[in-house]
């Protein structure tokens, strides 16, 4: 009798400055894992552009595009320079 097997996903590691849109060559902020096993970086861009196509042959969608809503630095005014 063979043993029973479970496989698991490992968590996807947050994407960086490094990762980059296979489409256009811009920052990737959603990277999908397709079915086939492959991979694909997007910009926030043209991950919402094929999202819909990207839904039906994608395992997982790890969409990171919130980090583009984050509060910027501050910048000093000319007054506190």
């Amino acid at each position: 009798m063979r043993p029973q097997v479970t496989t698991a996903l490992a968590p996807s590691s947050a994407l960086s400055a490094a990762d980059r849109c296979d489409r256009c060559g811009a920052q990737a902020y959603v990277r999908v894992t397709l079915t086939s096993g492959g991979e694909l970086l997007f910009c926030a861009h043209h991950g919402r552009e094929h999202s819909d196509k990207l839904r039906n042959i994608a395992v997982t969608i790890h969409d990171e595009t919130g980090r583009l809503e984050a509060a910027p630095a501050a910048v000093a005014t000319e007054d506190e320079r």
